[in-house]
């Protein structure tokens, strides 16, 4: 029994020393007249883990100089931290129900345009607007487009926000939950770090005009591929076009190179449709038929 409560208290030691504000904060009510939307999809325990994790850094401060823990444990004290908070969560997470979600769930990063590029490149990201530049429109899984402010972010989802002209993001944000206020709009509820100088809750309008777009715990949303994109979404066109007959497997890399566009202007002459290599919507759900046909002997 002595060695029990021995191990339950080092337990609860170390918990307090992951998180200096422990247990302080809970999950948050809905503000006065709201409703919280349940989540449209199911919300994994490590997602609850994270949530929890952030929740007990609500109330930190930066130090003098804007000197942060979290700055400090990503090798720049100093550094603007909304990324680094987030990523020292999952860090945190991952140490303390050993968990491997960073650099596979969730980014490691602090630059400029890495975290949503990150998530693009795994196939998770949803633009605000349903259009990602560089790539081109995106579909749910039923194929209804991607329309500005249709996807409401599901709770472990990062917000990443840009305020300027190009388009760089600047600041990122995870998702607690979303409600409707008292006018029936959509909030975005986010718990973010650098607000100015802590780690606090916000809500967000979800059709806030600096809101560019979502890293997404689920893979929810088809996209336009083309000459010059890289990423799981790619290799997984690849490894089909292999499927089908249009491209040699040993070609199925991830990039989408002047091979994979010419077995996409195959597949599209063959099937009648304009031929312009790139691969949209029109062309991907032809050659998810033509793959099912085959699954079926046809």
């Amino acid at each position: 029994m002595r060695h029990a409560f021995t191990r339950l208290m080092l337990c609860l030691l170390c918990l307090v020393m992951l998180c200096p504000t422990a247990f302080a904060e809970d999950a948050a009510p809905p503000a006065a007249g709201e409703t919280v939307i349940a989540a449209a999809h199911p919300v994994p325990d490590y997602v609850e883990r994270l949530l929890e994790m952030a929740r007990h850094e609500i109330g930190y401060q930066e130090e003098r100089g804007g000197q942060t823990k979290y700055g400090i444990w990503s090798g720049d004290p100093t550094a603007e931290w909304c990324a680094e908070f987030l990523c020292w969560s999952v860090d945190q997470t991952d140490k303390l129900y050993n968990t491997k979600l960073l650099n596979q769930v969730y980014p490691n990063y602090s630059g400029t345009n890495v975290g949503r590029n990150w998530f693009l490149k795994q196939g998770r990201y949803i633009a605000r607007l349903g259009i990602v530049p560089g790539w081109g429109a995106q579909w749910y899984a039923n194929g209804a487009p991607v329309t500005p402010n249709s996807y409401i972010p599901q709770p472990g989802d990062w917000v990443f926000f840009s305020n300027n002209a190009a388009g760089d993001t600047n600041h990122v944000a995870m998702v607690e939950y979303c409600a409707y206020d008292e006018e029936g709009k959509i909030q975005v509820h986010v718990i973010e770090g650098n607000n100015p100088s802590a780690v606090a809750r916000k809500a967000y309008p979800i059709d806030h005009w600096a809101i560019l777009g979502y890293g997404t715990v689920h893979d929810l949303a088809g996209i336009v591929m083309r000459f010059g994109n890289e990423g799981e979404k790619v290799k997984a066109l690849q490894g089909k076009l292999a499927a089908a007959g249009y491209l040699d497997p040993q070609y199925t890399t991830g990039k989408y190179g002047a091979l994979t566009t010419q077995a996409i202007q195959s597949l599209q002459k063959q099937q009648g449709l304009e031929v312009t290599g790139v691969a949209n919507c029109d062309t991907q759900r032809r050659l998810d038929d033509l793959i099912a046909g085959q699954g079926q002997g046809n």
